[in-house]
């Protein structure tokens, strides 16, 4: 059997026509495009786990607390948003 270098079929999967034609930049706007949710969720994270390190580190316990608990809020907004984008992406139609 001759190999043509070329990678199999594998069914579910689509093929770029020119996977390398992609950059970082575009890959990465075109999935904060498909759900804008993530990012959103991903900054939220950060900024409350920033803002209650601080707080922490200043003394105010009750602001870093409520903080900690803010970020709880904030991955759980991101989980779902992923586990979202994951079941919208599974049930598209495949064109």
């Amino acid at each position: 059997m001759a190999n043509s270098g070329a990678p199999p079929d594998i069914p579910g999967f689509l093929r770029l026509e020119h996977p390398e034609a992609e950059t970082f930049r575009g890959k990465f706007m075109r999935k904060v495009q498909q759900n804008p949710f993530v990012p959103i969720g991903c900054l939220a994270t950060a900024g409350a786990l920033t803002y209650g390190l601080i707080a922490f580190r200043q003394g105010k316990t009750r602001q870093s607390q409520l903080s900690m608990r803010a970020r709880i809020l904030a991955q759980g907004f991101t989980v779902a948003a992923i586990m979202v984008g994951v079941v919208t992406a599974a049930m598209k139609p495949r064109q």
